[in-house]
């Protein structure tokens, strides 16, 4: 039998560390327990804690037993895990808004629960934006069974960055926008093939956001404002993760790191009222004219 579960507490849990992994999760059990276990085979970054936050119709994904082992995995591997439920739903950026309280980490990487993580892309991320200094850097995920879909059309709006990253006020009518098309299907596996970096090497590329594995800056996050909006949209939204990310571009700048170790489970959302851009709203609300 699988034995309870051990919760843990928010004030245990809420420490100062190095890497704190924020994960919002809703009616995925299987999914979850993947993604838990790429984590749970990271390497180089030991102590780095995770947060599920759980918003299941039922019984929460972390309960089943799949996904219970991989959290015992990772505590038994000496990463402090919290599980917590948010309910009612408010959507998903007082989601993420919550989870990001949950954290006093000096960066915090927001992962979907339907990414896996191929050991040693935690430890890339971190090195890379001690490195850089920026707001933000990510890994785009890779849809492997676009493996043979190959797209050269969007390769081209890949950018590398010469130094560091430099703040960028990114709008859907700038050039700078269309290089969210080089997260799509398996293109950055592919950029990445034609890279042909050697083994431990990275590089820093140009975006205008990136989905489902982001790893912040946490100070810099909050001081561009963080989820807070999430009281500003309605509850049937998407598009907060590009919100946020927009802020920060505009103050601290951000980045890709190539190569990406995050995978696309591909399975059908979860999040099927998606009524409002989130991110639209809000630009729409700071890009309005002030009155004189």
């Amino acid at each position: 039998m699988n034995r309870p579960l051990d919760l843990g507490t928010p004030a245990e849990f809420r420490t100062d560390r190095l890497v704190d992994v924020l994960i919002p999760t809703r009616n995925r059990p299987a999914e979850l327990a993947v993604t838990l276990g790429g984590l749970a085979a990271q390497e180089g970054l030991p102590g780095f804690g995770v947060v599920v936050s759980d918003q299941s119709d039922g019984d929460p994904a972390y309960a089943h037993p799949a996904a219970a082992t991989m959290v015992r995995a990772l505590r038994h591997r000496g990463h402090p895990v919290l599980l917590t439920r948010r309910l009612p739903r408010r959507g998903l950026a007082e989601h993420r808004a919550y989870l990001l309280a949950t954290s006093a980490a000096r960066y915090v990487l927001t992962l979907d629960d339907d990414v896996w993580l191929e050991p040693g892309a935690l430890h890339r991320l971190v090195t890379a934006i001690g490195e850089l200094g920026c707001g933000f850097v990510g890994n785009g995920v890779h849809g492997l069974s676009y493996t043979d879909d190959l797209r050269p059309e969007s390769h081209g709006h890949y950018e590398e960055w010469v130094g560091p990253p430099t703040p960028e006020r990114i709008r859907p009518d700038t050039p700078q926008w269309n290089r969210a098309r080089i997260h799509s299907a398996a293109n950055l596996l592919h950029i990445t093939e034609q890279l042909a970096l050697p083994p431990g090497a990275w590089r820093a590329y140009k975006v205008s956001w990136i989905g489902g594995c982001v790893l912040y800056d946490r100070a810099k996050l909050v001081a561009a404002g963080g989820f807070d909006f999430w009281r500003r949209v309605p509850e049937k939204h998407q598009g907060e993760d590009v919100a946020a990310q927009l802020a920060v571009l505009s103050r601290y700048g951000g980045a890709g790191i190539l190569p990406s170790g995050a995978y696309h489970l591909e399975s059908p959302t979860t999040v099927t009222d998606r009524d409002v851009e989130a991110w639209e709203a809000v630009l729409a609300d700071e890009d309005a004219p002030q009155p004189a």
